[in-house]
């Protein structure tokens, strides 16, 4: 399994939000800037967190993107569905007339076993999580 590009950009931006949200909203060209991403392939993320009610949008001359309630509300399993879909490490795992083999298949127990200690530890982890470690190994020479 390979997360996306878009996933990890997404989660990115949406950590950067959070270590920000003290500051208002936040300009995609800044977010842009800070996390090497091209503007135009994060509005199209934006467009996606906005829609899944991760994120919100303020127009105007201060306008840019916040989070659409406290990171702390928000957990890593919906940035992360929002962003990349359900996660199937194997089909027969939902789907056992998928493969002739599910009913005595030893593996089909360990995708299974994956999939769900994936999505605990999505649950388990709040956006604020990550963005206080983000902040524990922020560098000098990186600017907010």
């Amino acid at each position: 399994m390979k997360v996306s590009t878009r996933t990890r950009y997404g989660i990115r931006a949406i950590i950067e939000l959070a270590q920000r949200q003290a500051d208002g909203p936040v300009q995609l060209r800044s977010i842009s800037r800070h996390q090497g991403i091209s503007e135009k392939y994060l509005e199209q993320l934006m467009t996606i967190m906005k829609g899944a009610g991760l994120i919100r949008s303020v127009r105007g001359a201060r306008g840019g993107y916040m989070l659409a309630r406290p990171a702390s509300q928000i957990t890593m399993d919906q940035v992360f569905r929002c962003l990349e879909g359900h996660v199937l490490l194997m089909e027969c795992v939902k789907d056992a007339s998928s493969c002739n083999r599910s009913s005595d298949c030893v593996a089909r127990g360990l995708w299974s076993d994956l999939e769900q200690a994936m999505d605990k530890v999505l649950k388990e982890i709040t956006l604020k999580d990550l963005a206080e470690k983000a902040k524990a190994a922020w560098r000098p020479d990186y600017e907010i």
